[in-house]
């Protein structure tokens, strides 16, 4: 693609080895043309999560530009802002010492269908602290052992909300300023394989995570941890890892199908304000 169709100043600068890069140029409130559209896609594919700074972006315009991704996902969990259900509103209070997200996970994969990729806006940050990580699942599976890979690419695993959204669950637990709905029966259980073929660009993927992965398949819970311990420790080894600092206006959109991502809670006694849309996705082959 000719350098004189996209925006002047557009630029994608990598953050890190293992994935992420920073876009400049790109006004995300506006209707993208094809062509800076396809820059953009084509960067979230070749670097999994994709930062943009200074974004003045309203609701509708954040699910504008999510949308041409796909259609949009309403949590069955986390209630989401009046008049737009698929935008959730992200809020750490001073007086709250849970954070949302504050554990490595890959969004949703509780569903069916997990989601696409998560689109996240800082509309309010702390000042210091409230970084997010992000790991890349492909190195996670291209750094394991070749015995060990092939091993797992004939594994499924069961995968569940019940940890974090059940009666007891982490993210259940009562906020001042979001609203959690707790699990009134039981959280369903998707099986989805352990690894994962990335239907753009065809590469495999780790696909288990901490926060919803519960055991494998025709195993019990007891006889999966060892394993799956070991896949958690792979999946989020430093070396295959970003950490993104926020500013006010900042976007980051990630790829659920290879990434993983950790919102760090270091800020106590600070208010923390972001907005999410969550993009649609597949059942991961």
């Amino acid at each position: 693609m000719a350098d004189s169709i996209l925006p002047k100043g557009f630029r994608v600068t990598p953050i890190a080895g293992a994935l992420g890069a920073e876009i400049e140029g790109v006004d995300l409130s506006t209707n993208l043309d094809a062509a800076t559209f396809e820059a953009v896609h084509r960067a979230f594919l070749d670097h999994q999560v994709i930062f943009f700074r200074d974004q003045n972006l309203t609701p509708e315009a954040h699910k504008n530009f999510a949308r041409r991704f796909g259609s949009l996902t309403i949590h069955p969990y986390v209630k989401g802002m009046d008049g737009h259900p698929e935008v959730v509103e992200i809020i750490k209070e001073p007086q709250d010492k849970m954070n949302f997200g504050g554990g490595w996970h890959s969004d949703t994969s509780f569903m069916e269908e997990p989601a696409l990729g998560s689109i996240l806006h800082a509309l309010e940050i702390p000042p210091y602290g409230g970084d997010t990580l992000f790991a890349s699942q492909y190195l996670a599976y291209e750094t394991l052992s070749e015995g060990l890979r092939d091993l797992l690419d004939t594994m499924s695993a069961l995968h569940t909300a019940k940890a974090e959204y059940g009666r007891q669950g982490h993210s259940a637990q009562k906020r001042s300023s979001m609203d959690i709905e707790n699990s009134v029966d039981d959280t369903p259980v998707f099986e989805h394989p352990v690894v994962r073929t990335h239907p753009e660009t065809g590469r495999k993927a780790l696909y288990v995570n901490g926060a919803f992965t519960e055991k494998f398949k025709n195993m019990s819970r007891k006889d999966s941890l060892p394993l799956l311990n070991h896949l958690f420790a792979q999946a989020t080894r430093e070396e295959i890892t970003c950490r993104f600092r926020w500013t006010k206006g900042a976007v980051a959109f990630w790829d659920n199908r290879c990434v993983q991502h950790f919102a760090l809670n270091d800020y106590h006694g600070h208010r923390r304000h972001m907005r999410r849309v969550t993009i649609n996705g597949g059942r991961p082959t």
